[in-house]
């Protein structure tokens, strides 16, 4: 039987997870928002999907964690906060992240720079 990690969480529609001010699920979540799925120091961000509002670390998890499809984040909505910082915990706008390179603008964190290969699945083109 797997050793159950105590800083992991796993968090299911309609619950979020508590440890967060903004609304979020995922699987096996930890408390920089690294994933059962992504697990890599620089795996730090949760995104939010314009289908429920809430906040995944990554599409898997969305679709392990929700009752239905995932919907990216709408093109009209990119000034309008998108992105969490798992590390200080700052949202971003999806402009602010799309257009800000491989670190959060608040802290300096490094962010995953092969997640731009499947925005697709979060933002509208």
């Amino acid at each position: 039987m797997p050793i159950r990690d105590p800083d992991r969480e796993t968090t299911t529609a309609p619950d979020t997870d508590p440890r967060f001010d903004v609304p979020l699920r995922g699987i096996a979540v930890d408390p920089e928002t690294r994933c059962a799925h992504w697990d890599a120091p620089v795996d730090v961000v949760a995104l939010r999907f314009g289908c429920c509002e809430a906040y995944y670390p990554c599409d898997a998890c969305h679709d392990a964690a929700a009752d239905h499809e995932a919907v990216p984040w709408p093109r009209e909505r990119f000034d309008e906060p998108a992105v969490l910082c798992g590390v200080c915990r700052t949202t971003l706008t999806a402009r602010g992240y799309l257009d800000g390179g491989d670190a959060c603008p608040a802290c300096g964190a490094a962010f995953n720079p092969g997640c731009r290969k499947h925005r697709d699945r979060y933002f509208e083109d």
